[in-house]
């Protein structure tokens, strides 16, 4: 059967097609990329970050990203900080306790001059199932994304030493 020279030549250029095709269709069928038109609005998706007790949040859409961080949590307030690459003209946020609900979204007041930092008072999370949902503006675009309230609270494996 390997004294075939048309099998050894099938056998060599088999695989050399298969990855062409692969690549081939990825373009062909692929959405390209484009940049944020005005007055539209886009979804922001959460990192793997916003699971965990991490303390910090990162929401991203291309190359506009947003960074939550819990900066006091107690047992009936917590502060969040919104810093962004980009200025924004405004953020509203709210803190959804209970999945089916819907809360009332709060004004985030701004820090900074440049407008990239921003912060807001909310209530504790009380359940484990409470979500922060996001809407941003820059320019004339908006951007919205949810988020598990998860990561409001720092916690770490690595124990203090006294």
């Amino acid at each position: 059967m390997l004294k075939n020279k048309h099998i050894i030549a099938a056998m060599l250029v088999a695989p050399i097609l298969a990855i062409i095709a692969y690549f081939g269709v990825d373009l062909a069928v692929s959405e390209k990329p484009h940049a944020a038109k005005e007055g539209e609005s886009y979804k922001l998706v959460a990192s793997s970050n916003c699971r965990y007790t991490s303390g910090i949040c990162t929401l991203e859409n291309g190359d506009f990203k947003l960074k939550l961080r819990s900066e006091r949590l107690t047992d009936n307030a917590l502060v969040i900080k919104l810093v962004s690459d980009f200025p924004l003209d405004g953020a509203k946020i709210s803190l959804v306790q209970q999945e089916g609900k819907s809360a009332t979204p709060i004004d985030m007041s701004v820090t900074q001059e440049d407008r990239k930092e921003w912060f807001v008072d909310l209530p504790a999370p009380t359940t484990a199932e409470s979500e922060i949902h996001l809407v941003v503006k820059a320019g004339e675009t908006l951007y919205y994304g949810e988020t598990p309230a998860v990561f409001a609270e720092y916690k770490t494996i690595f124990t203090e030493d006294k």
